[in-house]
């Protein structure tokens, strides 16, 4: 167990934290799958801007690294470019 105040708040604030980045991470997951699994090319495009800000939003705050984001957005967007 934590033996100082600012050790027992550090805890406090790295779980918080933690649940909140774990919160993230998947709804961000969910989004994608979600895009990933419609058919219709319009709702995927309409879909799209949305699962976009989430991904810009976690890479900004490092919660996800910049290239992951622009990957996973590279893919979504080949994905809707294939759908007819």
């Amino acid at each position: 167990m934590a033996n100082h105040k600012a050790t027992e708040k550090e805890i406090r604030q790295s779980e918080a934290r933690r649940l909140h980045n774990r919160y993230y991470a998947k709804t961000m997951r969910n989004a994608v799958r979600k895009l990933r699994s419609m058919t219709n090319k319009e709702e995927a495009l309409a879909a799209y801007p949305a699962v976009q800000k989430l991904l810009d939003k976690m890479a900004k705050k490092n919660m996800i690294h910049q290239n992951k984001a622009a990957n996973i957005k590279s893919s979504l967007c080949a994905y809707i470019a294939k759908l007819a």
